[in-house]
């Protein structure tokens, strides 16, 4: 017994958390509240998974020490004791229930063998007292709830509000979040009412906890089959999709088109915005007590675009003909504020996904390539440069062998894996209630593998199908179109609205995923209805049952769950992707005409892309040739300098400082020709090599190809990058506070 493994996991766990964070989030950008928030939520979800499995080994610890009598010797066999007690420490032993006093040798050997031969209860190797993990429950599973239920849709509310007060912010929350809230409530009080009409049941303060934890877990699991039947479907054939390069190529160039269209919308939106910023801009003068509301509006602009809005820092000026300027009230100003934080959102999200779109389909048309070559190099169209020990490891070969050959039959073999693991999944669902005989396949492993004390594969296989069951599920929350306003990107792309929201999404279908687990293993006797199980995990007694309400607890919480094969059958046979195509929508389907030109768009499109990259590539490649061989026009001012310098101090009188007139006028007429080389460069390049205007290419190309604005050393300027529209050297907003 040790509590050893209990921190390892812990701490773990958090390192996870910070780094997927890390990754996703961009931390000095954001407000640190919402770092905090989000930090808080990740980990906690992250935990219960990794966790929860300690706390399954456990349990069957517990039930073999309930299922066994005290100690018996060979000696008692023929006289058992009537008071025995056994040890603290002792190491328990499957015994007879009732043993009879008048047996003959037989049966004695007989009933002797069999004791000896009985296996012992072994202790897990990760067991922890028993005030442990419950101790640890409440404080996970209470805070996840405040957290999603409270903290975390009011923050998504706050950090979207258009006000410019404290009190504004928490008012529109308060506002938007009202029928969020409502849907809660609404269950909680159908609920409520149906315990206060039953006469054999009193309200009292651990009901109302009970009904509160009902409530929750009644709208994470409705959410959560339909979530999990998508996912289950999906995942596996997104594996095999990705195996096959020719079908991956055609759905990413279709997934370009389709995204040219929000792209160029939300473009327009964001200009059209603009056009009001400016508006108001001009109409508002520094000295007017607005004023301070606009500056806030102007904060949230992108810097490329700030150069096309009027400042306003003139005086009150009417229009030619006689008009007076129509300023916005502060009801209009909160109004665009929160337009311009909307329209410059999506657009830094949709910019991410093309970007993002961009890289994969360049990396598979790469591979198409590649795979002709007799040679077996790879060939990128923009080579990653590695550095350290992966420039030896990643050769061009290597590479080859990868991604051309061996890649594909590697995902193959997992999207079989994942097949059957989503096949065991359906039917562990569909089966889980029937007690006998047992058809759960997860509680026929688990039970197999308790039997023989095998805790490690417990706990392992406990983790691994608690996570197959999350990736299947929030694979589906940021897959559907209804959810595309949140979406989260690497390289420290995802904005704080979406990282709440993902929290927010993992504190709510967590619990309810784990408690449908533990139904699946048997673990849950008021689900499986097995009333001779006394011993349940920690996490069950901190959740507590639902046999306040018996409609809940024996028919929506064990039948619902079954509709999970309905919805995955719909999702394999495409019948949603079909009925939104007969209605409009844009859909990936093969076999219609309107996809195949989508394709041939997308096609076109990653075409053109391709090409202004392949020509920032280049000029950056003639500059940097240029500065090599000629330097900069400073580097070459300081020299003449320096010349002139040094021949002045060496005192040699007039004739030496005719010649050093003749030495600068000489300069200068190599500085002409210098100059007239640069105009001849720029005649036949559209490229300017003064030092400001190549930072300028230089943001210019990080904004183009993503990569090595995210992984890149000569990345531009740390975070400046933010997907084509970046806040560059400008403090950029902070999410909560920056406009109080």
């Amino acid at each position: 017994m040790s509590v050893a493994p209990l921190a390892v996991e812990v701490i773990c766990v958090f390192c996870l958390a910070a780094y997927l964070l890390h990754k996703y989030g961009n931390i000095r950008r954001q407000h640190v509240l919402v770092t905090l928030a989000s930090l808080v939520a990740w980990y906690f979800s992250m935990i219960i998974i990794f966790i929860l499995p300690l706390d399954v080994s456990t349990t069957f610890y517990k039930i073999c020490l309930g299922s066994i009598q005290p100690p018996v010797t060979p000696a008692a066999i023929l006289s058992p004791p009537t008071n025995a007690t056994p040890h603290a420490n002792h190491t328990y032993t499957d015994a007879p229930s009732s043993i009879n006093t008048t047996v003959n040798d037989d049966q004695s050997l007989v009933r002797r063998d069999a004791l000896f031969d009985t296996p012992t209860c072994q202790v897990p190797w990760s067991y922890v007292q028993e005030h442990v993990l419950p101790n640890m429950w409440h404080v996970v599973y209470w805070t996840s709830q405040i957290l999603t239920w409270l903290i975390l849709p009011f923050m998504q509310s706050y950090a979207t509000s258009g006000d410019f007060t404290i009190q504004g912010k928490i008012k529109t929350a308060l506002i938007e979040n009202a029928i969020y809230y409502g849907s809660y409530l609404l269950i909680f009080g159908a609920l409520l009412i149906y315990v206060a009409a039953r006469p054999d049941l009193q309200i009292d303060g651990p009901r109302l906890k009970m009904i509160g934890i009902t409530a929750s877990n009644t709208w994470g699991l409705f959410l959560l089959v339909l979530l999990l039947g998508y996912g289950l479907v999906e995942v596996p054939r997104k594996c095999w999709t990705s195996s096959n390069r020719e079908q991956l190529l055609a759905y990413t160039r279709f997934q370009v088109a389709k995204l040219s269209t929000d792209k160029s919308d939300t473009e327009e939106t964001l200009e059209d915005i603009l056009e009001e910023v400016s508006k108001a801009s001009e109409a508002i003068r520094y000295n007017h007590p607005h004023r301070k509301y606009m500056d806030t509006i102007l904060r949230k602009v992108p810097e490329d675009m700030q150069g096309r809005l009027n400042r306003g820092m003139d005086d009150y000026e009417d229009y030619p003909d006689g008009r007076s300027a129509s300023i916005p009230s502060e009801k209009d100003l909160v109004a665009l504020h929160r337009k311009t934080i909307r329209a410059v959102t999506s657009q830094h999200r949709t910019q991410i996904q093309w970007d993002i779109l961009m890289e994969r389909a360049f990396g598979l048309e790469d591979i198409a390539e590649s795979e002709k070559c007799a040679d077996r190099r790879f060939r990128s169209t923009f080579p990653q440069h590695y550095t350290g020990i992966l420039k030896h490891i990643c050769t061009p070969t290597v590479e080859w062998y990868w991604k051309c050959l061996v890649r594909p039959w590697v995902l193959k073999v997992l999207t079989v894996i994942l097949a059957i693991f989503s096949f065991v999944v359906i039917w562990s669902e569909v089966t889980f209630f029937n007690k006998k005989p047992v058809l759960s396949l997860f509680a026929i492993f688990i039970n197999v593998a308790a039997q023989n004390y095998d805790y490690f594969y417990i706990e392992l296989a406990s983790c691994l199908t608690i996570t197959y069951l999350c990736v299947c599920v929030y694979f589906t929350v940021f897959r559907i179109r209804i959810f595309n306003y949140y979406y989260i990107a690497p390289y420290h792309q995802t904005d704080s609205n979406s990282l709440l929201f993902s929290g927010m999404l993992l504190c709510r279908l967590t619990p309810p995923l784990c408690l449908n687990f533990l139904g699946m293993i048997h673990l849950d006797k008021h689900v499986t209805g097995n009333e001779d199980q006394e011993i349940e995990t920690a996490y069950t007694s901190i959740m507590g049952h639902m046999d306040v309400i018996s409609f809940l607890s024996d028919g929506f919480y064990i039948y619902y769950p079954i509709l999970v094969i309905v919805v995955a059958l719909g999702t394999f046979f495409s019948v949603g992707n079909r009925c939104l195509g007969l209605l409009g929508f844009q859909q990936f389907i093969g076999d219609d005409d309107m996809t195949s030109d989508l394709i041939e768009e997308g096609k076109e499109m990653i075409k053109r892309e391709k090409r202004k990259r392949q020509r920032v590539e280049d000029g950056e490649a003639r500059r940097k040739s240029w500065r090599d061989r000629y330097g900069t026009t400073k580097d070459r001012v300081g020299s003449l300098q320096n010349r002139d310098a040094s021949d002045s101090d060496s005192g040699r009188g007039s004739m030496k400082s005719g010649a050093l007139y003749g030495k600068a006028k000489y300069s200068r007429v190599n500085d002409k020709d210098d100059s007239a080389q640069v105009e001849l460069l720029k005649d036949s390049e559209p490229l300017d090599y003064d030092d400001s205007l190549a930072e300028n290419e230089e943001f210019d190309r990080a904004k183009y190809t993503r990569s090595q604005a995210g992984r890149s050393s000569r990345q531009t300027t740390g975070s400046r990058w933010t997907g084509g529209r970046g806040y560059g050297s400008q403090a950029p907003p902070k999410g909560l506070f920056d406009d109080v």
